[in-house]
């Protein structure tokens, strides 16, 4: 009997540090709320953690907050869409090693009235035409990449941002809520395909607001990796924070992000550099 329990004792104390260092397998990603509603992330991240051993856990926020967090030392990874933030984030030091992983659209949706005539028409043409009718507009507002982006296209448009107007909607929430108050207050808003994909199948492919303007150049939808900077973060788990970026750019995540699919249309694009 002693000598099994001097063994046990042996067994417990040489497993102490595998234990310990299994712990520590774990990442914590800052991601945009395209990647979480559409569902790509619970799809994606099992089989991440199965190729790998990393356990990872992730808040999906807008890419403004996102950015934020890894610029706090919150966070160890970031999955984000507004590259031209994300590049001055990276040449402030906050950021390293970004990656480009995949790509959607964004689409302008409203009304199946389109009671501005909107619809076929280029993103510039469209937003000159709400702002002159004066139709309802829902912003995210939120510093999100899809906002960000959104700002943008009325600068292109040559319009100020309407924020003080009464038709311009900002909601401050993240792209399904926003989309919802689009639907009750019958207006237009901007979203990536991926999450107006979503909001269709909830509607059991019935929605109450449809694809009115797409197919722009103006409206891609890249999304990147973005590994924390070890230098100023010396929580940062830079070498998982690797792992993660390798593994979705190999061609097994690039293939799944591929055959990602809703109502049998694919969601995102890979394209890892």
């Amino acid at each position: 009997m002693k000598r099994f329990a001097l063994l046990l004792c042996l067994f417990c104390l040489l497993s102490m540090p595998v234990q310990s260092q299994a712990a520590q397998a774990e990442l914590m990603l800052a991601t945009t709320t395209s990647t979480d509603n559409t569902g790509l992330l619970d799809y994606l991240m099992p089989e991440f953690t199965k190729d790998t051993g990393i356990k990872i856990k992730w808040v999906a926020v807008g890419t403004g907050k996102a950015l934020k967090m890894g610029q706090n030392c919150d966070v160890d990874v970031l999955l984000v869409h507004a590259p031209p933030t994300e590049k001055k984030y990276v040449a402030d030091g906050y950021g390293v090693d970004r990656r480009q992983i995949m790509y959607n659209d964004f689409v302008i949706i409203g009304p199946d009235n389109d009671p501005c005539g909107i619809k076929g028409m280029t993103v510039a043409d469209a937003l000159k035409a709400v702002e002159s009718k004066q139709c309802v507009f829902v912003s995210r507002g939120d510093n999100s990449g899809t906002h960000k982006k959104e700002l943008k296209l009325w600068a292109a448009a040559g319009l100020p941002v309407p924020d003080k107007a009464e038709w311009y909607v900002q909601t401050g929430q993240g792209m399904l809520s926003t989309i919802n108050v689009a639907a009750e207050r019958k207006g237009y808003t901007m979203t990536d395909r991926g999450t107006y994909s979503k909001f269709e199948a909830n509607k059991k492919g019935n929605p109450p607001l449809v694809i009115v303007v797409e197919g722009d150049k103006n409206l891609l939808n890249q999304y990147s990796v973005i590994a924390v900077n070890p230098d100023r973060c010396k929580n940062a788990k830079y070498d998982l924070a690797t792992s993660f970026s390798e593994w979705m750019a190999s061609a097994r995540a690039q293939k799944l992000i591929k055959d990602f699919k809703l109502l049998g249309k694919q969601l995102f694009t890979p394209n890892a550099q």
